[in-house]
């Protein structure tokens, strides 16, 4: 994976048809995306239940770009190796998620993926200052996390403190809930660079009439782009 300030697209299969996740991940690639977003959720840290290791290692062979796997789990490191053997390109932990996020993100790291670290909207960009050089990726939450479709909450403010802090350093910005056309120019300008987008990605679309769904990432990297054009 090079590093590049390019503005991605990850869309979220948490959003795509549960019967048929291997067909629905080689359209969305076909129709456009830049990597694929698997939403991790342990029903504990959020009031929601999602995919494991197995599943997670099911989608691997259907996903040609980045699989971006976000954890919202706790605890995190039980779990590290069994991600990376699963295919895990990026692994992203939550800061609130424990109490040693320093030694989760080098164990990420040590099992050869990229570490990333998920703030969720009530955390400040500064709880992270001390943890950028053990990071290839900072996950803005813009929704609380644990459930797919829900409003966006304006954190544009916190994304611009990230860039300032981030510097030159090789690490992406990627906001996760509540993306479409009208909110990625927000976060676009204010220095992001990979967009998380669920519903606004399959919305009218399937398998089927894959064509909705590069239409629908089309719109939102278009914003975005023309944001910081």
């Amino acid at each position: 994976m090079s590093f590049d300030r390019s503005i991605k697209i990850a869309p979220s299969i948490l959003s795509a048809d549960f019967a048929n996740f291997g067909a629905e991940i080689r359209a969305i690639e076909a129709q456009g995306a830049d990597w694929v977003h698997v939403d991790v959720m342990d029903g504990h840290f959020v009031p929601n239940l999602t995919f494991g290791p197995p599943a997670v290692k099911a989608f691997r062979p259907h996903v040609k770009t980045v699989m971006d796997v976000h954890l919202m789990i706790t605890p995190v490191d039980p779990y590290i190796q069994a991600y990376a053997d699963a295919g895990a390109d990026i692994l992203t932990t939550h800061i609130e998620a424990g109490p040693h996020t320093h030694r989760t993100l080098q164990a990420i790291r040590a099992a050869g993926m990229k570490a990333g670290v998920a703030l969720n909207p009530g955390t400040p960009a500064e709880a992270i200052d001390h943890l950028l050089d053990l990071t290839d990726l900072v996950c803005v939450m813009t929704v609380n996390p644990g459930f797919g479709g829900q409003k966006f909450i304006d954190m544009t403010s916190k994304v611009r403190k990230l860039r300032s802090m981030i510097g030159d350093r090789p690490i992406h910005i990627e906001i996760d809930g509540g993306v479409d056309p009208k909110t990625a120019p927000l976060v676009a300008a204010a220095g992001a660079d990979v967009l998380v987008a669920g519903s606004a990605v399959f919305k009218g679309g399937s398998v089927e009439n894959p064509d909705v769904y590069g239409a629908n990432i089309k719109a939102v990297r278009e914003a975005a782009e023309a944001a910081t054009a």
